[in-house]
């Protein structure tokens, strides 16, 4: 499970990161979302062995274990959400990015 979760995260970090280069900033806070919530549930999964089923559940185990990163994500997904319907800008898109690359540090050189 970690490993394809794993998997995901590189991949949907990649995706944001070629969207950021092409100047596709909606697609790129998208991407780099994604990939926050896939480090999260890796985080859930290792930490207390289950996986969220969706955001909301996703939401309440950052609440209960992972304070300081549920304070983070919640902010991040007002943005992700506003990519539906709105432009976004490239420091949208950077912000996502710098963010998702602290938290992969966080999380895996906790190893």
């Amino acid at each position: 499970m970690l490993e394809e979760l794993e998997k995901n995260i590189q991949e949907f970090t990649l995706s944001g990161e070629e969207n950021l280069k092409r100047g596709r900033y909606n697609a790129s806070v998208s991407d780099f979302f994604k990939a926050i919530v896939i480090m999260c549930d890796y985080l859930i999964y290792k930490e207390i062995k289950s996986l969220p089923k969706n955001h909301n559940e996703r939401f309440n185990f950052l609440k209960k274990y992972f304070e300081d990163i549920y304070s983070d994500v919640s902010n991040l997904f007002e943005m992700y959400t506003k990519s539906y319907n709105l432009r976004l800008e490239q420091k949208d898109a950077l912000n996502l990015k710098n963010y998702a690359n602290g938290l992969k540090n966080r999380i895996f050189n906790k190893k």
